[in-house]
């Protein structure tokens, strides 16, 4: 998530860590803060409104997300696990890792039966809370006694190069489709930061969900319960703490879109009335008519052929394909194709 980096050596490990456990510190809660104060500046006053969707992810944020996960319309994190049930034990035994990286790691609990599989010696989790990777990292290294990790902390569409050379075969795992959320250009990018890890007998492990009907998208991001309109609303709360702004979150809608031509979803917080919002910190004023709205995500879905060409633009060939029986979700083996 992008905020800004700092050298590692700003931040030595720390003395009370087990010796297996070393934590790189790349990202400052400083540098975080001004970086939302950028992207706000810049998506608010533009047209359309738009605020990119790391800032869901506080702690209340994460707390939301993870209720979403076990709503029964959201699909994508059971189907994703069913695939690792059934299939990563025989994956990783093909594969056989030495070295993991986990992208987008949090509490490190999706590697944990690829971790069980694989023997690994080494773990290296990117993510941007350094609290969560260090409690992560003391749990795997008690569960798997030859396990040594090393974790950075920071944005991982910027510190990929922080991630420490492979210290054998190398696997990286990116789960949950988090690169469906970026842009065509942003996804080429961070495709090609991931390439540049792999040596030529890496591996890449994507999940990424797969384009499905209409309605089922549009349930998965707009459920009954209203979990993902106050997760969607949430954004809101994180720019009045950390930018004193004065947003009422419940006077903005949450709209889902299913975009089929773009083969995404988008999700929209819309004002249900005319009302100006004060932004302290950054001395701006913003006046919203009713009905104008705020763009918070975009979701992309993909397809077998548009994730090879995805792929192959970033120099990555699909190895393997493996979905779920509803064919909803899919995990994406990918190597080095030159």
């Amino acid at each position: 998530m992008p905020a800004g980096s700092f050298p590692a050596s700003a931040w030595p490990r720390r003395p009370e860590l087990d010796p297996r456990i070393r934590v790189d510190v790349r990202l400052h809660p400083a540098a975080r803060r001004r970086a939302l104060a950028v992207d706000v500046r810049r998506g608010l006053t533009r047209v359309p409104r738009t605020l990119p969707p790391k800032y869901f992810y506080d702690a209340a944020g994460s707390a939301l997300f993870d209720r979403i996960t076990r709503l029964p319309e959201y699909y994508p994190t059971r189907a994703e696990r069913s695939i690792v049930q059934a299939r990563g034990g025989p994956l990783m035994r093909a594969l056989a890792p030495e070295d993991i990286v986990e992208i987008g790691a949090g509490t490190a609990t999706k590697i944990r039966p690829l971790l069980r599989a694989s023997g690994a010696r080494r773990y290296v989790p990117v993510d941007v809370d350094e609290h969560t990777m260090i409690e992560a990292a003391r749990m795997l290294v008690r569960a798997f006694p030859a396990l040594s990790v090393h974790g950075v902390v920071g944005d991982f569409e910027r510190d990929l190069g922080a991630v420490p050379p492979p210290s054998g075969r190398r696997l990286v795992a990116f789960f949950g489709s988090t690169l469906g959320n970026l842009e065509p250009a942003e996804r080429l990018k961070m495709l090609g930061a991931i390439r540049a890890l792999l040596p030529a007998d890496g591996r890449l492990l994507l999940g990424i969900d797969l384009m499905k009907d209409v309605s089922i998208l549009h349930a998965a991001y707009d459920d009954a319960a209203g979990v993902t309109a106050a997760f969607n609303r949430n954004v809101l709360r994180v720019l009045n703490r950390e930018l004193e702004a004065d947003f009422v979150p419940e006077e903005f809608r949450h709209v889902a879109r299913v975009n089929v031509d773009k083969a995404r979803v988008e999700m929209h917080l819309v004002a249900d009335r005319p009302q100006r919002v004060r932004v302290r910190a950054l001395d701006l004023d913003l006046d919203f008519a009713a009905g104008d709205d705020i763009w918070t995500e975009n979701s992309y879905k993909f397809t077998r052929p548009s994730a090879e060409a995805m792929l192959a633009d970033a120099g990555l060939a699909i190895e393997r394909w493996l979905t779920d029986p509803g064919d909803r979700f899919a995990l994406v083996v990918a190597a080095p194709s030159a």
